[in-house]
Formats: structure tokens, C-alpha cells, sequence
């Protein structure tokens, strides 16, 4: 694989509808009552468990928005979901750190088809020596690293990031033992992820230097105002799980993605780049769905891509559709299968609109 030279057209924004760096413009669609039955059943379905927010864009317009349920604090009582609530993304973050990389690869500070530049992988006699950056981008690298939220006991993703691995949780991931050579297996990890925001750290720099290039970078040209990423002790991005943001903040990040890297005449990232976020590298064979570049793609008539999180987080590009639909809330595994049904819903009116 290469960056791409042919590329499908990016959704232009409508020369009559503003960016909403600062505020979202606002329509109806034709069938807007359709829509609002859909995004209905996102709050009323059981199988769906606990919808928070909703948002569902068209033409770089909001045509519907809805928040329900209570946002739980440790330290203090819990509050009512609204749109200033600033809510988890968990693993949409992968998505966000991928913008982040095509930035430097931009820049040609990194390439992503040269050998991973991986301290603990030096030495040319390690067989994760090999391993590329593309490797980890797309979830191929090889490392043995099983991703599980429920077995304590056997998971290394909760060991990494609640347990020992959690001060340095880059090293505890490049320190896994190699199984597979590289780009022949596909095994998510968030492991791996966090390895890729050690390389970017690299460059930025680390704590408050990497802070700041993410806000340089992206939130700030957006408009995320709300955006907050968390790092750990050893000064890292935690780009597998941890960025808090409102609904409509995280809705700026996907127009990003579908207007092509651009952000009202600033280029963000490459449009080339940003097209990687849409190329079908490996396939869950359980979902039917696939895994691309820290992206997950439906492989639907719509070109459906999403930035996907724990619980159900969804962070939803449909180019075909110029929209983007965004849901955060709380859903089970086991009924990942009822959510994607909902978008695909949600998706349908919005082609019949």
C-alpha cells in the first residue's frame, strides 16, 4: 500500500453554509420526521441500553440533536447530558491521533512505510525490528497483545491502562513479546495505538509540548474548544482511549475527515492523508465489518468510515451522504450489531431526504 494518487472526491462545505468553528449552522431535512423517529429509537431502543447524544449532519448542517441521561462524577454529583457536556470518547481518540500522524507525514517527519522507530526494537537481531509504522497504523504489527475488557486476568489492555502498564503505558505495549510477523495478522490494540503516539511524541515533543501540538494542530483550527486529551506520567498522549469532549465538538472531527482535511480554505492535513482513513486493510470477520488505518469502514453504499470507542462510541462519515452522525452513550458488545443497524437507519433517511 501507498499514500493514494487517485483520489474520490472530498464533500466541498456549501458556499452558503458558514464552518462551524464557532457555531453550528442549523436546518431541517425533507423528511425530518422520519428522521426524528430514528434518532427516537437511538434513546428508546433497550437493546441500545443508554444513548447520551446524538447528532446527525448534512451539508455541514445540524439536522438533529438530542441528549438524555446523567453524566456520573467521583468527586462530586452527577449532572444532566447537554450539549455542554463533555463526554468520553474512548477509542474514537485512535482517530484523532491518526490525524496527528498525517500531519507529520506531511511535513515528511515521519513515513509511514519505514521501519517503526521504536526504541525497545533497536536492535536489528529483534524480530520486531521489522515492523513499520504502517504495521501499527492498521493494527498488523505482530505484537501479542490481547485487547479485553472483561477478564482481568488474561487482558492486557486493562493491565495497560489501570493497572502496572499505566505510568508508561507506550513501554509496557513495545515491550510485548513479538507472535506474528508483521502484516500478516490483524489483532486490534490499543497497545499499539499508544506506541504510535510515543513516535509522535517523539517529534512534538512530550506533556505539555505534546498538549500544545494538539492543540495547534487540531482542536484550536476547529474550534474543539472543549477538547481535553489525557497523557500519561511519562508525558504520552493516551490516543487509545482518553479524549473528553462535547457531542458537537467531536461532529467538528468528523467534518474534518469529510471535507477532506480541510477547514474553511486552512488545510488541516492532506487530502491524501486523509483518504488512508478509507482503505479496507483487514476484515472482522465476526462484525463484517473492516479496519483500515486507525478507522473503522462499514464497507456499506455509502462509503460509510467511523471513529469507533468503547460502549458504542461513533463518530460516523458517510461521503455518498455529506453527513456525519455522531452517537455516544452506552452500549454493550453484544449489541454492537443493534447499534451499526440504527446508523444504518439513520443513514437511509438521510438518502431518502
Amino acid at each position: 500500500m501507498s499514500l493514494p494518487e487517485v483520489l474520490p472526491a472530498s464533500n466541498p462545505q456549501p458556499s452558503d453554509t458558514p464552518w462551524p468553528t464557532v457555531e453550528w449552522p442549523r436546518s431541517t431535512a425533507p423528511n425530518q420526521s422520519a428522521l426524528n423517529k430514528i434518532v427516537d429509537v437511538a434513546f428508546t431502543n433497550r437493546d441500545l441500553e443508554s444513548t447520551y447524544a446524538v447528532l446527525v449532519i448534512q451539508g455541514g448542517k445540524i439536522l438533529a440533536e438530542r441528549y438524555a441521561g446523567d453524566r456520573e462524577f467521583f468527586d462530586r454529583p452527577s449532572e444532566p447530558i447537554n450539549a455542554e457536556s463533555t463526554l468520553l470518547s474512548w477509542s474514537m481518540a485512535k482517530s484523532m491521533l491518526h490525524c496527528i500522524v498525517g500531519t507529520l507525514v506531511d511535513e515528511a517527519r515521519l513515513d509511514p512505510f519505514e521501519r517503526a522507530p521504536v526504541q525497545e526494537w533497536s536492535s536489528p537481531d529483534d524480530p520486531r525490528h521489522a515492523i513499520r509504522l504502517a504495521d501499527l497504523l492498521a493494527m498488523r504489527d505482530g505484537l501479542d497483545f490481547f485487547e479485553d475488557y472483561v477478564d482481568g486476568e488474561t487482558s492486557h489492555v486493562i493491565e495497560m491502562l489501570f493497572a502496572g502498564g499505566k505510568d508508561d503505558m507506550a513501554g509496557f505495549a513495545a515491550n510485548r513479546p513479538f507472535k506474528y510477523a508483521p502484516d500478516t495478522v490483524f489483532n486490534y490494540s490499543s497497545g499499539t495505538t499508544n506506541i504510535i503516539s510515543r513516535i509522535v511524541a517523539d517529534q512534538v515533543g512530550y506533556g505539555d509540548a505534546y498538549r500544545h501540538a494538539l492543540q495547534q494542530r487540531l482542536f484550536e483550527p476547529l474550534g474543539m474548544n472543549s477538547a481535553k486529551a489525557t497523557f500519561d506520567a511519562s508525558g504520552v498522549f493516551v490516543a487509545s482511549s482518553y479524549v473528553y469532549a462535547t457531542a458537537e465538538d467531536f461532529a467538528r472531527f468528523g467534518l474534518l475527515y469529510l471535507r477532506g482535511g480541510l477547514w474553511d480554505k486552512q488545510r488541516i492535513v492532506s487530502e491524501a492523508w486523509t483518504h488512508t482513513a478509507q482503505i479496507p486493510l483487514s476484515m472482522d470477520e465476526v462484525a463484517g465489518t473492516y479496519y483500515g488505518w486507525q478507522w473503522w469502514i462499514t464497507g456499506d453504499q455509502y462509503g460509510t468510515y467511523w471513529a469507533s470507542g468503547y460502549e458504542g462510541q461513533m463518530i460516523s462519515i458517510a461521503p455518498s451522504l455529506d453527513a456525519v452522525v455522531v452517537r455516544l452513550g452506552k452500549t454493550s458488545e453484544a449489541n454492537y450489531p443493534e447499534l451499526r443497524a440504527w446508523r444504518s437507519q439513520v443513514l437511509n433517511v438521510l438518502a431518502n431526504s
